[in-house]
């Protein structure tokens, strides 16, 4: 796989884990935060686009790193892994910040159109024309490849919000819009982490001593702000309790929805064959457009999850739906459905597009079933305060995997 190419297939995730899972030893803890560049990114393993589209399970992704290595040699691997599960937990708890966030890059969209100041520096940013060499560089990566080094997305973000002096909301939806890895969690947070949100009053500086030593001097950038005051906020309600998982009550005919959340139908724990399997595709990040990267892995990811959940229930997998109450109700009708089910998307674009459905089907006789996975369902409870709480529990984490014999939670 090179930066530039991404295939979004199971078969090319499955790939891409083996090659890498040698690695993710000492190897990747010694050079994971160094970003070599375009074509140089082997120290870190390219993974996220699948497991964000739930390509290939995280349990996959654990058992194969320790297949090679030691739970210690692997501790950072590992980590990593469980701060996707950590983001999208403490999501999960405080869907207001989502709302908050969403809410305002609205009113951030349409500053711009009144702000021809703010405009010009957003514009300057986004097109990779400001001057800063690091900066201008990875946001034509960004846009082209559609993927950045973890390493430059904080940077970036910090060069956005403390030097530039945007709003932190405008760049996290140009991240979310390109990235094929955009989660609506990891990107939001990572951003509010950067400006002093999540953590509070812990912001993320970028130096240009640091950005020089860890691109091997690639970029020595000027004029970076010398300090990164914490961004405010109103205070936030109390998290609410975890999602847990229901016991499953499918209809005789149902339909099997799969969307661009979670490409691994074929691994739900279903009661009973649906009768027919859907596409839902891919849904818009944002007010403005996706990116052409990420659009394509995002459809591409739904094609192939469709095509192997119809081979495997044995179905022509025909079937797509734009997510509205019409359009399910429609596809009801014509395929004699009683009800619908579809892995639970988390907090995001997806979940936000189905939430009228959710409500109007059962008041029309439809029933709606969300599954939780096994393993979102261990983690997400654990994720109400910082990551070093979820943290203490990967072994137990581990051993409820039983990473040791073959993965019983995906």
């Amino acid at each position: 796989m090179t930066d530039t190419t991404w295939t979004p297939t199971r078969d090319a995730a499955l790939r891409r884990l083996a090659t890498f899972a040698p690695r993710t030893g000492g190897d990747y803890a010694r050079l994971r935060n160094f970003d070599f560049g375009p074509g140089r990114h082997e120290c870190v393993s390219a993974l996220s686009p699948f497991i964000r589209h739930r390509l290939i399970a995280e349990t996959e992704v654990l058992r194969a790193a320790l297949d090679h290595h030691s739970p210690a040699r692997a501790e950072k691997f590992v980590q990593e892994v469980f701060w996707r599960a950590y983001f999208k937990g403490w999501l999960e708890g405080r869907p207001e910040v989502w709302v908050r966030y969403r809410n305002d890059l609205g009113h951030s969209l349409d500053n711009l159109d009144r702000d021809r100041g703010l405009r010009a520096r957003y514009d300057l940013a986004v097109s990779g024309q400001t001057g800063i060499d690091c900066f201008d560089f990875w946001a034509g990566e960004l846009v082209e490849t559609g993927w950045l080094h973890n390493h430059a997305r904080m940077w970036f973000a910090s060069i956005w919000i403390f030097t530039l002096r945007l709003p932190w909301v405008l760049g996290a939806d140009f991240f979310l819009r390109h990235l094929v890895d955009g989660d609506a969690a990891s990107n939001t947070l990572s951003w509010r982490w950067v400006g002093g949100l999540h953590t509070k009053g812990k912001t993320y500086l970028a130096r240009a001593s640091n950005i020089a030593r860890y691109t091997e001097g690639r970029f020595n950038p000027v004029g970076l702000a010398p300090d990164a005051p914490p961004l405010m906020e109103a205070e936030l309600p109390p998290p609410r309790p975890a999602p847990v998982a229901l016991p499953l009550a499918l209809p005789d005919r149902y339909g099997l929805i799969i969307t661009e959340e979670d490409g691994l139908a074929e691994s739900l724990a279903l009661p009973h064959k649906p009768a027919a399997v859907l596409r839902l595709a891919p849904v818009p990040r944002g007010p403005l457009a996706t990116g052409q990267c990420a659009e394509d892995f995002a459809t591409g990811a739904v094609t192939d999850a469709m095509a192997r959940a119809a081979d495997h229930f044995g179905l022509p997998g025909e079937g797509a739906t734009d997510g509205s109450v019409q359009s399910l109700q429609e596809q009801a009708d014509r395929l004699g459905l009683n009800g619908f089910a579809l892995a639970r998307p988390a907090i995001g674009p997806v979940s936000d597009l189905l939430a009228p459905a959710m409500t109007a089907l059962p008041e029309a006789g439809l029933t709606i079933n969300l599954i939780l996975r096994p393993y979102d369902a261990l983690t997400w409870p654990h994720a109400q305060k910082g990551f070093f709480a979820l943290k203490k529990r990967i072994p137990t984490f581990l051993e409820a995997l039983d990473l040791t014999d073959q993965p019983r939670l995906i």
